[in-house]
């Protein structure tokens, strides 16, 4: 949320939404806070979100491209069963140690 006044500063205090958008901004791009003021100096907040959403898009667009791949590959599959192997190793050898029947068969 920002406020009214629709000029592009930093304000901790007085403009906490614009100032959070800033540093998110500045983060992302490397440039200064001081720097984008001026960038967006006598435009409003509309540039400025419209910039600063197409910088973010930019930056988190090979992360979500990355998720996608391992979301959609055989190699997730491979982790999570080797996880599941895994587990069952720790359950079944912690079940023999008290007794217990292997949990993995009928």
């Amino acid at each position: 949320m920002t406020d009214s006044s629709g000029i592009v500063q930093f304000d901790k205090e007085n403009k906490p939404g614009i100032s959070n958008l800033l540093a998110i901004y500045s983060a992302m791009t490397g440039e200064s806070v001081n720097a984008l003021e001026a960038k967006y100096e006598g435009k409003g907040y509309g540039d400025f979100k419209s910039d600063l959403a197409e910088v973010v898009v930019n930056e988190l667009a090979p992360i979500q491209e990355r998720y996608e791949h391992f979301l959609k590959s055989p190699e997730l599959d491979d982790i999570l069963d080797q996880g599941a192997e895994k587990a069952a190793r720790v359950a079944n050898k912690t079940l023999k140690k008290n007794g217990k029947r292997d949990w993995t068969r009928s």
